[in-house]
């Protein structure tokens, strides 16, 4: 999936491997941000599905006692803003389903739509971290949606067409991307300049620091070499702590 960015044609790719679910991907989202308004640089997503099919599961207290020690580190570390109705609402509400599945056919969808991908993507993981929403249901994929400014009927129909076989197909897809990159997990980055292959960047060094995450870029744009990735984030099938 590539989010087209203004000005020039892009001359770079910049893979950007998450899952909606994924907390670390919340960490990273004001750097991707500052990636997509790079012109030049071409920004595609691919999502993993970390709690996609055996993996979803619904909230309980033991899930609550574990994503809370990430979500604080999260929070400490990059700056993003968790909400009261997450906290005190979804992480408490035991009838809740955690799927990446439906978010993930949604951003599908909205890319269909006018490479509407990445927006949906971050209105998503505000509507579960700050606003404690089931984001895995459609009534509240819609209405992110419609919120975008896409017509209703149309994503309906995108929705449809995208959930099952294409996005299961995506997921897998992204996971070998993920395999033939050396990652270990979400969320990985990796930059395609000319052609060349894409070659993995450490984006959890500057997390909270956007400012130093334009200048890297513009850096690795002028052909610099990329430093080693950090071990950070959400494997494929749970998250852990930085050391």
């Amino acid at each position: 999936m590539t989010s087209p960015t203004a000005g020039a044609l892009p001359t770079a790719r910049l893979h950007y491997l998450y899952d909606p679910l994924c907390g670390w991907c919340y960490a990273v989202a004001p750097l991707i941000a500052v990636a997509a308004a790079l012109p030049g640089l071409a920004l595609e997503l691919h999502a993993g599905g970390m709690m996609a099919g055996a993996q979803r599961r619904q909230i309980g207290r033991d899930w609550r006692d574990y994503v809370l020690p990430h979500d604080r580190r999260i929070a400490q570390l990059s700056g993003q803003p968790f909400g009261a109705a997450y906290f005190d609402g979804l992480l408490r509400d035991e009838t809740a389903l955690l799927d990446s599945e439906p978010p993930i056919a949604a951003v599908l969808a909205a890319q269909a739509l006018g490479g509407r991908g990445l927006e949906l993507l971050q209105r998503i993981q505000r509507a579960h971290y700050q606003h404690g929403l089931r984001i895995a249901e459609p009534a509240t994929l819609r209405a992110l949606a419609v919120e975008l400014g896409l017509d209703a009927a149309a994503f309906d129909a995108a929705l449809a067409a995208h959930w099952g076989a294409p996005s299961q197909a995506h997921i897998e897809a992204s996971r070998a991307l993920l395999r033939r990159l050396g990652g270990h997990g979400f969320p990985s980055v990796a930059l395609a300049i000319d052609g060349a292959p894409a070659a993995p960047l450490d984006i959890g060094r500057y997390l909270g620091q956007p400012d130093a995450w334009r200048a890297h870029l513009l850096e690795r744009l002028a052909g610099l070499r990329a430093a080693a990735p950090s071990a950070f984030g959400c494997a494929a099938d749970g998250c852990a702590l930085p050391a």
